[in-house]
């Protein structure tokens, strides 16, 4: 296993600390406020994916995801068509829908919400309409697709993603491993 960098994770804890002061700073100012409700839902997303992917510890990436998710609900409850915010609430709802059941349910006693298909529909609408995250999306939605033996939807969105960015080389190696089944 790597170990993460400690400059880059200073960097990174740097940068997040920046852009939650500033977006709190206009939060407090007004808390309907869309630009700073987005950034604050992005950095606690960002902080789950770091401590899931980088530190491996799930429980702190639960704790982010479930802040992603309830800034993006604040968001969400201003601004009903800001559908980059429903990447973090398909996600959790995804997620935790995933669980066993037992897990599922201590998540949802914890306020995490479990909904693995409603989950997929706040992911496909972020991938339809999201102007930042629709790629982001659409790789989720694929990893989700492949977990649920959906092949052809997997297909389908690595081949738009392969159109929309030729130069990654990810997406025809992916393609070409769910073509031959390895």
């Amino acid at each position: 296993m790597l170990s993460p960098d400690p400059a880059l994770h200073s960097q990174f804890e740097a940068a997040i600390d920046r852009s939650e002061q500033l977006a709190h700073a206009r939060f407090s100012k007004n808390n309907q406020d869309q630009d700073a409700l987005f950034a604050l839902t992005l950095s606690s997303g960002l902080q789950a994916d770091y401590a899931a992917l980088i530190e491996k510890h799930n429980l702190a990436s639960l704790h982010y995801t479930k802040e992603a998710s309830t800034w993006a609900q604040q968001l969400l409850a201003v601004c009903s068509n800001c559908y980059d915010a429903q990447l973090a609430t398909g996600f959790t709802k995804y997620i935790i829908g995933s669980m066993a059941a037992p897990v599922r349910w201590l998540m949802r006693m914890g306020g995490l919400p479990a909904d693995k298909q409603g989950g997929i529909a706040d992911l496909q609408l972020t991938a339809e309409h999201g102007r930042y995250l629709a790629p982001f999306a659409r790789i989720l939605l694929a990893i989700a697709y492949v977990r649920d033996k959906n092949k052809a939807g997997a297909l389908e969105l690595l081949s738009s993603l392969h159109s929309q960015f030729p130069s990654n080389t990810l997406f025809p190696r992916e393609i070409a491993r769910l073509q031959t089944g390895h």
